[in-house]
């Protein structure tokens, strides 16, 4: 009989067109689950601080040679994952001298591949330290040139099962606690709501409500997205119909992601989130950092208890989804267009998938990281990009709009 399987969270599929290994991490993907075992190494408060890259949870972790580790916060997978260099450091000797047996790696949409597992010493983060950590060795290097970090691993959910572990999106900050010895975590204000989440899934999934029905979603820090709603039984309402968005990529092909603003509300505990955008999906639904940003989560697994709390005031809105039309795969030189979004004003120009970008507004792209971008295609009208073009470069002038008013 096959062991059972682990996940790692849908986590960068939304990253569409990066190289297969990283696409892997696209969906919830299985691996045979270990006894965690693992433990921690202090019993006191620690406080990591955190970037919010993409809508992805990084801690920023200092080293004791003076390096910086960052990892993704993935509540959305069982395994870990981490680089080969760091797992070099860190990783256990293999008592008997040949290299294990590769784990297989399933992802949601079914497609597998082989990764080799390790036992870590220490996972060390920062301050604090996680002791006899089981991981899987990944290979970092599309993701850390895509997101402008050097990325060193992916924390998966299990490693913080024997303590409290708060994700503070609006302080940008990772707080490791311990576990209350008695009684369970109860809301400390209006804006706070504690919600249980299923002891018979190895994830975090928890009740959401969406108009007068109820769905059960996965919270998936590890994913970069909005509420990604498989519809299946259900009525969602939509303002405008589902139109395409970026392109999806995963181990059985590319799709097109359908994108869409309800025409209903969403409740989670008692915070009402207005009208929110949702992404299509065949898969189980799940909550990602999009959505997740406006809260501070703490999870206390042993009681199988998450609490979000909130804004002090009033419902929660998203702002509209801005775009040019265009995808792309980063690297420190270029960006890559991945697709052109039909039907939006960028298919006027003759830009294709594969076309390479060496500028924006004037500036190599080098200078550009998430968030500068990001405040560009927020607050102007245009902007011109640089492609090459045999020996030459052209510049296009493409007009921002609202992919999701």
């Amino acid at each position: 009989m096959k062991p059972a399987a682990a996940r790692i969270s849908r986590s960068l599929e939304l990253l569409a067109g990066l190289a297969l290994g990283l696409l892997l991490l696209a969906g919830c993907t299985t691996a045979p689950r270990h006894e965690t075992n693992n433990r921690w190494a202090t019993t006191e408060r620690i406080i990591i601080p955190a970037q919010i890259i993409s809508n992805f949870f990084v801690i920023a972790c200092p080293a004791s040679d003076g390096t910086t580790h960052h990892f993704i916060i993935d509540t959305g997978s069982t395994a870990t994952l981490i680089s080969p260099a760091l797992a070099q450091r860190y990783r256990q000797k293999n008592p008997a001298n040949k290299p294990p047996a590769k784990v297989k790696v399933r992802s949601a949409s079914g497609g597998e591949i082989a990764l080799e597992p390790v036992r870590l010493r220490r996972l060390p983060l920062g301050a604090t330290a996680f002791e006899n950590v089981p991981a899987l060795l990944f290979d970092f290097a599309d993701l850390s040139a895509h997101l402008g970090v050097v990325i060193d691993g992916l924390i998966g959910f299990p490693v913080f099962s024997d303590v409290l572990l708060t994700l503070d999106y609006p302080g940008a900050r990772l707080v490791i606690s311990p576990l209350p010895v008695t009684g369970a975590m109860r809301p400390t204000s209006p804006r706070s709501s504690t919600l249980i989440f299923s002891h018979e899934h190895p994830t975090p999934l928890i009740s959401l409500q969406m108009g007068n029905e109820s769905f059960i979603a996965q919270i998936d820090t590890g994913s970069d997205g909005s509420l990604n709603l498989n519809p299946s039984g259900l009525h969602p309402r939509f303002i405008q119909a589902p139109r395409a968005g970026t392109l999806i990529s995963s181990l059985h092909g590319d799709r097109q992601q359908l994108t869409a603003r309800l025409n209903q509300n969403v409740l989670l505990g008692n915070h009402l989130i207005e009208r929110p955008i949702v992404d299509l999906s065949e898969q189980l639904s799940s909550i990602g950092g999009e959505f997740l940003r406006p809260f501070i989560l703490t999870f206390d697994q042993r009681r199988h208890q998450v609490t979000f709390e909130g804004p002090a005031r009033g419902p929660i809105t998203m702002e509209p989804r801005r775009s040019t039309g265009l995808s792309f795969s980063r690297a420190p030189t270029t960006w890559r267009v991945l697709t052109v979004i039909p039907n939006t004003p960028a298919e006027q120009f003759s830009i294709k998938a594969g076309d390479l970008c060496v500028r924006i507004n004037g500036e190599l792209v080098k200078d550009w990281d998430y968030a500068r971008y990001a405040v560009l295609v927020k607050s102007t009208a245009k902007i011109t990009y640089t492609f090459l073009a045999g020996p030459k470069e052209i510049d296009l002038e493409l007009p921002v709009f609202e992919l999701v008013p």
